[in-house]
């Protein structure tokens, strides 16, 4: 699915949202007007998420993928923006929030005269625009608490990089989000609210998971790709069976193998794929087949922090190319122990 050029993709765990909403649906009258609600819902987060991607695309910077869970959504970007720009792109999606409660409570104004808020339980016709307007506004307020993984916590990190390093940054923005996970369970838990208890460990994981890449982040800024490429790989020839890259792959440490015609690269083979042809086409095809031709590529001169998000998008492996010629291999593997070198050497300092 795709909207506006950028990818959607959903969480293996959105399947128990569908359910849920499937469930409520079938119960009619109020279910079903609760199915719309969380459909609703569900629209202005990816609306939400479309704001951060259009307003990086103004700063030149591509959105990946927007990857929707349950409970919300994220948008991933190309290169990480700098704080000036970070600044914009994390407001950009309370903004949407916003507009959508003010569109439906123009309508309502228009409609019935006065402005309607719905907090209650109950959900009837009437209030639905009500509802839906109040959802907005609260999802606006709660993305713009100053705390990760929310994007308050984004703009309080762009403002505080303005002045200090941006890991110092970081880690203050992910240290307020893990406070505020520690609040929200506490209280969701004393309240018997278990959905909140699902929301303060979504926030607590994101708040953690950006504290980790803020850390790698600082780790690579400044190095090259070759100071953590593979230098010493094995290739395979276009002619080659996959019964010779089964062999390769079982002979050696390497997972995945470039393919060539003489010093030409054409491809790449990696273990998942290699194991595909093994049951498709069997030990006698051959790896020309079941290459991957749309593989990622690096300059060995390439900051690495920006290497890093190339190698997520395509997967465990970038070739690194220098003059159309093939130096060395990048690898999510190789890379984890390079940055776990690299930590351990900066403990020690």
């Amino acid at each position: 699915m795709r909207l506006f050029g950028v990818p959607i993709r959903f969480h293996f765990t959105f399947v128990l949202l569908l359910v849920f909403l499937i469930a409520i649906g079938a119960e009619g009258g109020s279910g079903l007007l609760s199915a719309l609600y969380m459909v609703a819902l569900f629209a202005s987060v990816v609306l939400h998420e479309m704001g951060h991607a259009l307003v990086s695309r103004r700063f030149g910077i591509k959105t990946t993928d927007i990857l929707l869970f349950p409970i919300g959504g994220i948008a991933r970007l190309e290169r990480n923006p700098k704080p000036s720009e970070e600044l914009w792109i994390a407001v950009a999606g309370p903004v949407v929030n916003l507009i959508i409660c003010a569109i439906l409570e123009g309508v309502l104004f228009f409609r019935n005269g006065s402005f309607a808020w719905h907090t209650s339980g109950k959900l009837d016709a009437s209030s639905l625009l009500a509802s839906i307007a109040t959802g907005n506004l609260v999802l606006a307020v709660f993305n713009l608490l100053p705390a990760f993984p929310m994007d308050g916590g984004r703009m309080l990190r762009a403002y505080l990089a303005l002045s200090r390093p941006e890991e110092e940054a970081t880690q203050i923005a992910a240290r307020a989000g893990r406070w505020l996970a520690f609040l929200i369970g506490v209280y969701a838990l004393s309240s018997a609210n278990y959905i909140l208890v699902f929301i303060a460990f979504f926030v607590y994981l994101g708040a953690m998971q950006e504290s980790v890449a803020a850390i790698g982040r600082a780790l690579t800024h400044g190095v090259p790709v070759r100071a953590a490429m593979i230098t010493e790989f094995h290739t395979l020839s276009h002619g080659q069976t996959i019964r010779d890259a089964a062999n390769l792959l079982l002979a050696t440490s390497q997972q995945d193998f470039p393919v060539v015609l003489g010093e030409q690269v054409l491809g790449l083979l990696g273990r998942n794929r290699l194991l595909r042809a093994m049951a498709d086409a069997g030990p006698e095809g051959y790896v020309a087949s079941a290459m991957d031709r749309d593989f990622a590529t690096v300059r060995p001169d390439l900051d690495l922090s920006e290497a890093v998000p190339l190698l997520a998008q395509s997967g465990a492996c970038a070739l690194v190319m220098e003059s159309e010629k093939l130096v060395g291999l990048l690898t999510s593997e190789n890379l984890t122990e390079f940055l776990l070198l690299k930590r351990f050497e900066r403990m020690k300092q």
